[in-house]
């Protein structure tokens, strides 16, 4: 395995050793380069657009679902002793009032619901990061096999010639002549291919980064082997692993969810004023309106339902979890024996 394929293999960890070295990395482009491609890349932006749509969320719950709502009656009463029609009205102020304990779980609610989007977009940035390196090292490696194949191409093209003159002065069968040309026309041949890989490559990442600019050349330098044990760098992944940092954060946020559920099974009164005139103003009323809701299996239901996606998202962040613990160790294990690999490869 080649020094690519132990950097794309590993490309977390290669990453976060290249992005802390000191001095630069010089087969990685420049961090502001990368900085800025990555915060330029629309799945960034669309994540950052989700923040501000969860704190005008937040809000929203902040103020709670009711408002203030007025009511107008007018009617008209016949007195039959009179004969008369006696114009009548009711004008009524009224507003629901959401119990403390669901204020303070709603706003939780909003608040976790911000730091998710928060998340989402360290998750987003963390992909473009993987799949900018993922571009980078495809076209290096392109590259750089294509410079191998120039090199043999000369090389065949001088035996060629070597070949030919030593027929034509009659000291190698023109077998040989024919050998030396046919291998001459394949290196020609797989050089052209490896010019359309790197046409092809550098075409994908200057379209989807394209604030990174590809150099003319890049020095090959060693890969470093990793200077950490597994269990310190399968601990560093599970920190920053923007993925199991949102599952955890979804289980959280409906374990939250159901509380405020359960807490709906208590419903919210509604208080008002009333102010009304009767029999043609000779009877004023003024008063207080207060109407409960009865609590029926609809909301029984509702809670039952968010304790089951609470279970749904906490089994979820483990096998999240659990994949990631797997994945880390294989990408660990890929690393640091590729780079063995490779040692062996330059070797030979």
């Amino acid at each position: 395995m080649n020094r690519f394929s132990l950097l794309v293999a590993g490309c977390g960890i290669a990453w976060t050793i290249a992005a802390g070295a000191k001095p630069p990395t010089p087969d990685l482009p420049p961090l502001e380069q990368v900085a800025a491609a990555i915060e330029a890349h629309p799945t960034v932006s669309g994540a950052r657009a989700g923040i501000g749509l969860e704190e005008a969320n937040r809000r929203r719950l902040i103020a709670g679902p009711y408002e203030t709502s007025a009511r107008v009656m007018a009617q008209s009463r016949h007195d039959s002793i009179s004969s008369r029609n006696l114009g009548e009205w009711d004008f009524i102020l009224e507003r629901g009032l959401r119990l403390p304990g669901k204020t303070a779980l709603d706003q939780r609610l909003g608040e976790q619901a911000v730091d998710q989007a928060r998340l989402a977009v360290g998750d987003a940035r963390h992909e473009a990061g993987r799949t900018l390196l993922r571009m980078w090292f495809g076209w290096l490696k392109a590259a750089t096999q294509a410079g191998h194949w120039e090199a043999q191409r000369r090389l065949l093209a001088r035996q060629s010639e070597v070949m030919a003159r030593r027929v034509h002065l009659g000291d190698a069968p023109r077998q040989e002549a024919w050998l030396a040309e046919a291998a001459l026309a394949q290196a020609e041949v797989a050089l052209a291919q490896a010019a359309m890989r790197v046409e092809i490559a550098a075409g994908e990442l200057s379209t989807s980064y394209p604030q990174v600019k590809l150099p003319l050349a890049i020095p090959l330098t060693e890969p470093a082997a990793l200077g950490n044990s597994a269990a310190y760098w399968l601990a560093r992944i599970a920190e920053h692993n923007h993925e199991l940092a949102l599952a955890r954060g979804e289980a959280l946020r409906r374990r939250t969810a159901a509380e405020r559920a359960r807490a709906e099974r208590t419903p919210d009164p509604t208080f008002g004023v009333r102010v009304g005139s009767e029999r043609a103003g000779a009877e004023r009323v003024v008063g207080l309106v207060l109407a409960i809701p009865f609590a029926g299996p609809q909301r029984a239901a509702a809670q039952d339902a968010a304790i089951a996606q609470t279970e749904i998202a906490e089994r979820h962040a483990a096998a999240v979890e659990r994949r990631l613990a797997a994945e880390s160790a294989a990408i660990y294990a890929a690393a640091s024996r590729a780079h063995s690999g490779w040692r062996l490869a330059q070797a030979g």
